[in-house]
């Protein structure tokens, strides 16, 4: 790159990087209010269906979910990863076919995906439990558009666009599926699981739609047409390990209520996922610095501006300790109240939440560990940690919950998810150089 170039280039990242705090906030007001709405829809819907058909609905949401992110093939976190190198050294042919590539691959893999899992349903009913069935079915329809959404935030993300990323699929699909829900009963639907997957899929398609067409508008302008070029095996090379730690990434987030699905009733699974809908108020604050920094990370390593780099990992785990711990500390007294909604037995969840909402504040102390192995190099290694921690996970969950329940499971998912924190920080150091934990320069030398 010629002098010129890099330091146009270097202009903008630092220009870039001053703006993660008001990216982060719009990031977090949005999950927020989208986060009261997906309350309101969890509430409204575990009234109208009850222990038993909530726990089914939340079985298979997470199943839909963890499935839906990991048939990316990682190349929805990789827009954030490539499509801003790309465009800080001019190479836009890359950049166009990225967008082509990525779209058409996680195309395929979710179509494959759903159109097996469908097969599966209709012609080896006998494999899956009866009530199910249906649920499932309507599940497959709404995995592609998933996948596809998941793909459209990547790309939204990986232009800093932070309200385009995140309103269409946190804030505008909760609201309609809400909306559905109320209307399908208020019409004599049955309150049952596969109704409530059907609104799911109806809130998809109008999210999606809206979020394509705008995000399409957009790149229009931002990388025109132009040639094509394609790196199949860079992109993969480094995409691929990503889907692994997306995978690992989403069976860490939803393993505790798998494994409570399998050795406990319905009716505890909803009382356990009441509990961790709740605890993704304090989830978000981490969702919303990654969602403002992980791409400015990546363009600042592109054009070798090390002390951004420094500068990013300071404010990003400083930041989102201090509003981890807040947001911890308001939800916890608010428990009672928040899940008494759900109903008068769920209170039995305020230890469940208070465990989880504790691991996550302890988590953050060790900073972005994962995000400096994923957007500058070391995704194979952050693969590998965080599939060995998935599995310390599931055995901790399976060693826990029949003793101890729901608690049991809060409790290993709080031990585990710290401990996998702390291993990434130390990964993230010995890699790139950077100390990640949030006192690292508190009394001496800054980040290294």
């Amino acid at each position: 790159m010629a002098a010129a170039s890099l330091g146009t280039a270097l202009g903008r990242i630092r220009t870039v990087a001053a703006g993660p705090a008001r990216a982060a906030l719009d990031v977090f007001a949005i999950r927020i209010a989208s986060a009261g709405f997906a309350y309101g829809a969890q509430v409204l819907t575990a009234r109208l269906m009850g222990w038993q058909e909530y726990g089914i609905f939340a079985t298979i949401w997470v199943w839909t979910a963890m499935i839906g992110h990991s048939v990316t093939l990682g190349l929805s976190q990789g827009a954030c990863r490539f499509l801003p190198v790309d465009q800080a050294r001019g190479d836009l042919d890359h950049a166009r076919g990225y967008l082509a590539a990525a779209a058409t691959a996680i195309a395929g893999a979710a179509l494959a995906v759903a159109m097996a899992g469908a097969a599966i349903l209709l012609f080896r009913p006998e494999w899956v439990s009866g009530p199910y069935r249906a649920p499932l079915l309507v599940a497959a329809l709404v995995l592609p558009l998933f996948a596809l959404q998941d793909f459209l935030e990547g790309v939204a993300r990986s232009q800093n666009w932070a309200v385009l990323a995140i309103a269409p699929p946190y804030l505008l699909r909760q609201t309609v599926m809400m909306a559905a829900m109320t209307g399908a009963i208020l019409l004599g639907a049955p309150a049952e699981a596969w109704v409530a997957m059907a609104c799911m899929l109806a809130a998809a398609i109008l999210a999606v739609g809206v979020q394509a067409g705008l995000v399409h508008a957009r790149m229009a302008r931002t990388i025109p047409k132009g040639p094509r070029r394609y790196r199949w095996r860079h992109w993969l090379g480094a995409s691929l390990p990503i889907a692994l730690i997306d995978l690992a990434n989403a069976g860490f987030t939803f393993v505790d209520v798998v494994v409570l699905g399998f050795l406990m009733p319905p009716s505890a699974v909803g009382l356990y996922f009441a509990a961790t809908r709740i605890q993704q108020f304090v989830v978000f604050v981490h969702f919303a610095a990654v969602a403002a920094t992980a791409q400015r990370l990546s363009a600042a390593h592109a054009v070798g501006d090390r002390a951004a780099l420094a500068w990013l990992v300071r404010v990003q785990g400083r930041g989102t300790l201090a509003a981890t711990a807040l947001v911890a500390l308001g939800v916890v007294a608010a428990s009672p109240v928040l899940l008494a909604m759900f109903g008068p037995q769920f209170g039995d969840s305020v230890p469940i939440l208070a465990v989880l909402a504790a691991g996550s504040v302890a988590a953050s102390l060790f900073g972005p560990g994962e995000d400096l192995l994923t957007m500058l190099g070391g995704e194979r290694l952050c693969a590998a940690i965080t599939l060995a921690m998935l599995a310390l996970a599931a055995g901790a969950c399976l060693a826990l919950v029949p003793p101890l329940g729901g608690v049991g499971a809060a409790l290993a998912m709080a031990l585990v998810t710290v401990l996998r924190a702390a291993v990434l920080a130390r990964a993230a150091r010995a890699v790139h150089g950077l100390s990640t934990p949030v006192w690292t320069g508190l009394f001496a030398g800054g980040a290294r």
